[in-house]
């Protein structure tokens, strides 16, 4: 059975405004997201490389 009209559970807090966000730099941003992003490929050729070791050392071991 569904709740009478105009119902509604009561109110005791009322939420405070929400705060004004500090200032953001933009160009520390973009370094900082440069900076990730070599590291993030750094580690990405690092593991390729480890991976075409392995295929060439599985490979090798499956010839010879």
């Amino acid at each position: 059975m569904p709740p009478p009209p105009g119902w509604r559970p009561p109110v005791y807090v009322q939420a405070p405004p929400p705060r004004r966000l500090p200032a953001q730099d933009m160009a520390v941003m973009d370094q900082a997201e440069q900076q990730a992003q070599r590291l993030t490929y750094g580690v990405g050729a690092v593991a390729a490389v480890v991976l075409v070791l392995l295929t060439c050392l599985l490979c090798s071991r499956v010839i010879f």
